[in-house]
């Protein structure tokens, strides 16, 4: 299914809090009048005059060399069309906000009000001295042919325009590897290709670099067969003229061995995929709607190897797997341009890279237990955390080799590293966990669904395929707050557990109940009666399997959230208690932060088993766990009894873990200065792997440590996650936002997908 995405959301995703989705971020000191002095008058002079006396210094002093301008006139955006530049904003900023979160490239999206070439040239040219490199985006063809030409001549930095080599580039490697898997030689297949635009003859022209024969090409326009007899053919799409008599799509699929889609949807039929060559393979590129689905030409051809732009079936080919890699390769190694020896080197290593084993995040990702080589797997997914060190230094090395960089890069391992400090394996958490949930969405209780924050989440939830929702409530209320609000939840169950139509699943509730607490508080009566709570029954539906997990806290005190789900769900067996754990999503990666919400002053024993809950919750993220034990002792440099207890829990879980990294006591300034530790604690487990895990002595130190990184470090929280119980309950901060929500139903449904698998 394709994604839906309602209006009224984008929009409001667009516009809350600081319009737009992209800002700009001081990278030095500048809270002092001397850090300012620095910034600008006088210091500013000194890095000036260097520039002045070598220019190459721009790459030293300035942003330059992690710049890059992503540049349009709106001429043809997305499926949009010719909508202007202020219209176009929105997507160059999305485009730089891929930069940034896939290869740590900075941007500024420009908007030209120019269609002329040659005023359009012009302009870009003279922004040369600012960036490191520049993204040409959303330009009408034939003239983003000649604009893209002009600058890539006139210019001394790389110069892309990735609608045409972003597809061209993608689905060479994903050619290259079905070829490969169905063993036929790309020099003498027949191509079809659907689309004479931009995209297609740049694909078309990258398949003949990587050994295809032009004459095997048989290119379709609007208008038909690209042949020698028409005379509306231009001069780009004259390298494909075929030397033969018109023949319709239909006949040009007879015997075909790929086929190449770039047009429009539904232009192919099963019976046209009946007639390809044997072991066809099938591009449908179209977006949103294939030229053929995938569903019927695996129908037509079991044989099939397929591929489409879409993130909901095999083989998806993703500008994302190469603009942001391609770009960083060029601009460390400080190209003049991207030539066509860079291009097909990246070509390569994403081909080579979907040989590799596959790592398990990217399994967990796609619910997949082993994701391989073959007809479902020939290019990798956009979550695969190799890409940048793989495809980036292929691009670089053949800049390097093809002579057209003036960084030369000897220590490739050191260069290796840099690149995964840029982003690090963990950086896409929030996407690894939500794509997990979407690949086998569970029931989740919402418990408070009379609020319309929690049916906003649920209707994001349903719409995502991330959770089947459940609504617990008065059924009029909450049927008149999904009609006022224009939500969508046909289809998803309601239920009252006050109303007469739930009698007798309360009775049934309440004696379950009362055989679990009749020697702790309750009797037959008070356990029927409990059940007309929405917690108590939502708890139990989890407990009798009727739903997978629950969400509730929203609108009540936590410790009210967390007592029905201790007395019904109760603790997983060898837990001796529950814990409360927050991911704190920061610039350089998730940090967990654990206890924050359950236990106030633990004893040795409850620590080092919040401690070992945490530990486990974070390996089920597939992130390897590196633990800091706070205090405000430095490995025995107080005697106290809180110094010494932290002291003894790691200790104690050392003996019996030895692989798990951790260390401390110590003080959270020490746990993140590599620096302070290697000088002065060399021996500490944590001097080369910075913690991902702070474990805080009391719950007054986890508390006010998550919120001040929230509110004031600007770090976004994802909790309260509660560790230890035996079935998913999760219970929401007072006044969590829809965002907030949706996350906590994302990892209640990935905790609820491996409480199957034990």
């Amino acid at each position: 299914m394709a994604q839906l995405i309602r209006k009224e959301d984008a929009l409001e995703y667009h516009s809350k809090g600081r319009p737009g989705k992209i800002e700009v971020i001081p990278t030095k000191e500048t809270k002092t009048q001397r850090d300012l002095a620095l910034a600008y008058s006088p210091g500013v002079a000194e890095p000036c005059l260097e520039i002045h006396e070598n220019v190459e210094k721009v790459y030293k002093y300035t942003a330059k060399g992690n710049l890059v301008a992503v540049i349009s006139n709106g001429t043809a955006v997305l499926g949009l069309g010719n909508i202007g530049p202020e219209a176009s904003k929105p997507v160059m900023e999305g485009k730089g906000l891929l930069f940034k979160i896939f290869a740590d490239i900075d941007v500024f999206d420009i908007e030209l009000n120019v269609t002329d070439i040659e005023e359009f040239v012009k302009v870009v040219k003279a922004m040369e001295p600012t960036f490191g490199g520049i993204n040409l985006e959303d330009i009408k063809a034939p003239e983003c042919f000649e604009i893209e030409r002009r600058l890539k001549e006139e210019l001394s930095i790389p110069i892309m325009h990735d609608d045409q080599h972003g597809t061209a580039i993608i689905s060479g490697a994903a050619l290259l590897n079905a070829l490969d898997i169905v063993g036929k030689e790309i020099s003498k297949v027949k191509f079809v290709v659907s689309g004479a635009g931009a995209s297609a003859i740049s694909c078309c022209k990258i398949y003949i670099a990587l050994g295809a024969d032009v004459r095997n090409i048989f290119m379709f326009d609007s208008k038909g067969l690209i042949t020698k007899h028409r005379s509306d053919i231009d001069k780009y799409k004259q390298q494909f003229v075929q030397d033969c008599e018109e023949i319709s799509l239909d006949e040009a699929f007879i015997g075909a061995d790929v086929f190449i889609g770039l047009s429009k949807g539904n232009v192919v039929s099963q019976q046209m995929v009946k007639g390809m060559a044997a072991k066809p393979i099938i591009f449908a590129l179209a977006n949103p709607n294939p030229e053929i689905t995938y569903e019927d030409a695996l129908a037509a051809r079991p044989d099939v190897i397929m591929a489409t732009g879409r993130s909901d079936y095999p083989n998806q080919v993703n500008n994302v797997l190469g603009f942001p890699f391609i770009f960083r390769g060029a601009l460390d190694v400080r190209a003049t341009s991207i030539n066509e020896a860079m291009k097909l080197a990246a070509v390569k290593a994403l081909a080579a890279l979907a040989k590799e084993p596959v790592p398990e995040i990217v399994n967990a990702a796609y619910n997949e237990t082993h994701l391989h080589y073959g007809p479902t797997y020939i290019i990798p997914k956009p979550v695969d955390p190799r890409l940048l060190p793989t495809v980036a230094p292929a691009v670089a090395k053949a800049a390097i080799e093809s002579g057209v960089a003036k960084h030369i890069i000897t220590d490739w391992q050191a260069y290796e590293d840099e690149l995964y400090s840029r982003k690090g394996t963990d950086d896409n958490l929030l996407r690894f966990i939500t794509n997990k949930a979407k690949q086998n969405p569970k029931r989740v209780v919402f418990a408070e669904a009379e609020n319309i924050k929690v049916l906003k989440a649920a209707q994001i939830c349903w719409d995502e395929k991330i959770a089947i929702p459940i609504l617990l409530g008065e059924e009029d209320k909450i049927k008149a707050l999904i009609s006022d609000n224009d939500l969508q939840l046909d289809g998803v169950t309601i239920i009252d557990p006050r109303s007469k139509n739930t009698d007798d699943k309360r009775h049934e509730f309440g004696e379950i109940f009362f055989e679990k607490r009749k020697r702790r508080g309750y009797n037959l009566y008070e356990a029927k009666k409990i059940m007309r709570e929405r917690i108590y029954f939502g708890c139990m539906m989890v407990e009798t399997g009727e739903a997978d997990a629950m969400i509730s806290g929203l609108t009540r005190n936590y410790p009210d959230t967390v007592r029905p789900a201790l007395e019904i769900i109760g603790i997983n067996e060898g837990v001796n208690r529950v814990a409360g754990m927050y991911i704190m999503l920061t610039k350089k990666g998730p940090l967990f932060f654990a206890d924050t919400t359950v236990n106030f002053n633990p004893t040795e024993k409850e620590l080092e088993d919040i401690t070992l809950l945490t530990a486990e919750a974070v390996k089920n993220f597939n992130i390897k766990p590196r633990i800091a034990m706070l205090s405000y002792s430095n490995f025995g440099s107080s005697n106290s009894p809180e110094a010494n207890m932290v002291r003894k829990v790691v200790d104690n879980i050392k003996s019996k873990y030895p692989d798990l990294v951790i260390d401390g006591e110590m003080q959270a300034g020490t746990a993140f200065n590599k620096d302070l530790l290697r000088e002065n604690y060399p021996f500490s487990d944590l001097v080369t792997e910075s913690p991902n895990v702070l474990i805080f002595p009391n719950l007054a130190a986890g508390n006010i440590a998550y919120h001040l990184l929230q509110e004031v470090g600007g770090s976004e929280a994802v909790g309260p996650i509660l560790l230890g119980l035996r079935k998913p309950m999760h219970v929401l901060q007072l006044g969590s936002t829809v965002r907030q929500i949706v996350n906590m139903v994302s990892i209640a449904v990935v905790e609820a997908q491996s409480k199957d698998l034990t």
